[in-house]
């Protein structure tokens, strides 16, 4: 009801609690510690990441992605609980991404936390990828019931709470964002370090030309693989220029690999925007909050902040410490579950690549 005060399941501790959290679905390796304190507040005590490159032109295969966490876990986590100043003993739980992402790389680090709490005796929390990203952001931004773009390498969702859900309002019918945009870079063979989406951002800022790609949104949803294919068959073009010379008068219709990172990025990003102000006027939300990696990229903060700004709302996003994925929103996400009661039994701590976001019960919020 309007005006009506809930008052949060969570409660307040009566005394400090300390959570690992443990992430490996894609190419990152990520472990951080935080802290929930007697006064409500939440403390980043470390969060260290570690990302499997390949090189330009190749994606990361399932298995050599397990490998490299398999490789790194006792670095990292070392690192984390160096960071951190504790100890794992001190930790009041263990907490792993469950799902969603690659089955190769989330069974590696499952194996690792299930072997931590055998070790250590501490208890076990499954977590839901997307809702980590979700909660950490509305950490660290402050947020309160915002419209959440979730858009990273396997995830394109617009996320809206109710009734203790994330409920999804639109999402991709094909390919996520981030996935468009790697494949992309691929084609035009851009380094893989520190991503090919932030490279792809880089190139972008110097297109001059907005070419006219496929525009697929449909009601709340989007398809990306069509204008991924036209950008793709745009470099066969005998227009397009690969060398990005400087062009002069009579180069009036060429164009380069700069002007299609261009285009493809704000082309995406407007199908993005629109979907994102349509669930903003269905919830009557003032409030946007961007997640996931390529939640990271300035351009679409700034569209999605005029947007907002229109509407008399703004727009919360976060950085590449949280934006890209990272142990410490697994840890977030687990400990707010871990304070309902919730605790992942040793025999059902697996993994699973499909795990939507709307199948979670979000216990600690009201």
């Amino acid at each position: 009801m309007p005006g009506r005060v809930r008052r949060s399941p969570l409660k307040s501790p009566e005394r400090a609690y300390l959570a690992l959290g443990l992430e490996g679905s894609a190419n990152k390796l990520g472990a951080g510690v935080i802290k929930h304190d007697v006064d409500g507040s939440s403390t980043v005590l470390s969060n260290v990441r570690h990302t499997y490159i390949t090189p330009p032109g190749e994606g990361f295969l399932p298995r050599d992605t397990a490998l490299h966490h398999r490789e790194w876990a006792l670095k990292v986590i070392n690192d984390a609980m160096k960071n951190a100043g504790v100890s794992i003993h001190d930790v009041d739980c263990i907490c792993y991404t469950k799902g969603p992402g690659m089955g190769a790389p989330l069974q590696s680090v499952a194996l690792v936390a299930r072997t931590l709490s055998l070790l250590y005796q501490k208890p076990l929390v499954g977590v839901n990828h997307c809702v980590g990203h979700i909660e950490m952001g509305r950490e660290i931004t402050g947020a309160q019931n915002p419209v959440v773009l979730y858009v990273s390498g396997g995830n394109t969702q617009v996320i809206a709470y109710s009734r203790q859900c994330y409920r999804i309002f639109g999402e991709t019918l094909d390919i996520a964002v981030g996935n468009c945009l790697d494949r992309f870079a691929r084609v035009i063979n851009l380094s893989n370090d520190p991503s090919p989406g932030y490279n792809i951002e880089q190139e972008a800022k110097k297109g001059r030309r907005l070419l006219p790609l496929p525009y697929a949104t449909k009601g709340m949803d989007v398809s990306l693989s069509g204008i991924l294919t036209s950008t793709e068959a745009l470099t066969l073009d005998k227009r397009f220029r690969a060398d990005n010379q400087t062009r002069g008068p009579e180069d009036q219709d060429v164009f380069t690999p700069q002007d299609l990172c261009f285009s493809l990025q704000e082309t995406v990003f407007a199908m993005l925007v629109e979907i994102t102000e349509r669930a903003m006027a269905h919830i009557g939300s003032k409030e946007v909050l961007i997640v996931g990696g390529v939640g990271s990229n300035e351009r679409l903060q700034q569209m999605m902040g005029i947007m907002a700004h229109e509407r008399g709302g703004r727009v919360f996003a976060t950085d590449e410490r949280f934006c890209i994925d990272n142990g410490i929103m697994i840890a977030q996400a687990g400990l707010l579950s871990f304070r309902m009661g919730h605790q992942t039994p040793l025999l059902k701590s697996t993994c699973t690549q499909r795990f939507r976001t709307d199948e979670v019960h979000v216990a600690w919020r009201a």
